[in-house]
């Protein structure tokens, strides 16, 4: 047998690749599975999205239709062009036939789906010989959730495999459905690419406004808290504490965010910068970093705020309260704008604690150990794979 016939066959199924959590834990995983033991194609519902040129070059790409970066400016054909999409889509996702033969017709050893947003693309494959892997990044009793939990519950029993980004997603999971087939299971935190995120941030930006900047990196959307930290903001300017908000990211909210923006008079020191290919600069310029999401689960954001030294106001949701120790080296809060205001007041006004917290950060790094975490991702791997010969 050639040496490639002796590798383990994976396929990665995800919608697409715009910038976010996932698509990062994603890209780490792909950058760190040994190409010598793995034969790894990534299969995009659509082609789209910042992060859809960055796989390795070992890595096959396929994907079922265009993305949005591929269409007319025209905004009618625009719009006709989308809904050719979705049905196009539709089409190749209920027919196994189309869809096999868009892979190649290859069979997979492991088929993995690294959301639940592809949990039925896998869990429903032709391929009934594949392992089949699900990785869970949400908390299940969200309200925002409730709509897709009946689908993501019939899935969850049919995977060989669940990965976990943290303890509390899957405590969650069993404290509200402790009555379901649970496959095995694992809890594999995020990866920080730490020497990379260093060097990107040293990329040169424009400058930053006057005064105190507080930094956010995040999708503006309603759950991520934006429009609580707007309020907070708003009455800090009120009060007179000279400070500005710059959040990096787009999505679905900026329209809502802009006119609150405007209402509150508060264009000049509250930025919508947009999606920025490269965030990190932004986060080491800046002089405080906050996250005031309603929910997270292990966000890769405060992470990456960490290693690049910075104090951090965030929410204790998901597994942020294990990330950073209260007033040591950040600051939790709830998700509530007086709890913001009151927070971000303190970051202004409190020269000890500041000087406290950088200085604990200092060795921060060490707390991360990322070859712990690809060494665990191919052991699952290969356990599966030896289950199945």
């Amino acid at each position: 047998m050639s040496a490639e016939n002796q590798k383990i066959k994976v396929l990665f199924r995800h919608r697409s690749m715009e910038m976010g959590g996932v698509e990062k834990v994603i890209l780490s995983i792909l950058n760190n599975l040994d190409p010598e033991r793995f034969d790894i194609t990534v299969c995009l519902n659509m082609n789209q999205g910042e992060l859809r040129n960055e796989f390795p070059k070992h890595i096959k790409k396929i994907y079922f239709t265009d993305g949005r970066e591929d269409f007319s400016k025209n905004p009618l054909i625009h719009k006709l062009q989308l809904v050719r999409r979705s049905l196009k889509l539709s089409r190749v996702l209920k027919n196994h036939k189309i869809s096999d033969r868009l892979l190649g017709n290859k069979k997979f050893d492991i088929e993995i789906a690294p959301s639940y947003s592809t949990f039925s693309s896998v869990t429903g494959s032709s391929n009934k010989a594949s392992r089949k892997i699900g990785w869970f990044h949400s908390e299940i009793n969200l309200p925002a959730m409730q709509p897709l939990v009946p689908g993501i519950l019939e899935n969850f029993p049919q995977f060989d495999h669940m990965i976990y980004c943290s303890q509390k997603i899957k405590d969650l999971m069993h404290i509200y459905y402790p009555d379901l087939k649970y496959p095995e299971e694992s809890v594999v935190i995020n990866a920080i690419p730490i020497e990379e995120i260093k060097r990107k941030a040293q990329e040169k930006i424009e400058d930053l406004p006057e005064g105190p900047v507080f930094v956010s990196v995040g999708r503006l959307h309603s759950r991520k808290g934006y429009h609580k930290l707007i309020d907070a903001h708003k009455k800090l300017i009120d009060e007179g504490f000279h400070h500005n908000v710059i959040v990096v990211g787009s999505g679905e909210e900026m329209k809502n965010l802009t006119e609150q923006i405007r209402i509150n008079n508060v264009q000049d020191t509250f930025i919508l910068s947009g999606n920025r290919m490269n965030p990190y600069p932004y986060v080491k310029n800046a002089d405080y970093f906050i996250l005031p999401s309603e929910s997270e689960a292990w966000p890769l954001v405060i992470a990456e705020a960490l290693i690049l030294q910075k104090p951090i106001i965030a929410t204790d949701t998901g597994d942020v309260g294990q990330m950073i120790k209260d007033r040591e080296t950040g600051y939790l809060i709830n998700y509530e704008t007086d709890e913001m205001y009151a927070a971000m007041k303190a970051f202004l006004t409190d020269p000890e604690l500041i000087t406290r917290i950088r200085k604990n950060l200092e060795n921060i790094e060490d707390q991360f150990d990322n070859q712990k975490i690809f060494d665990a991702v191919e052991g699952i791997l290969e356990n599966l794979y030896q289950k199945n010969q």
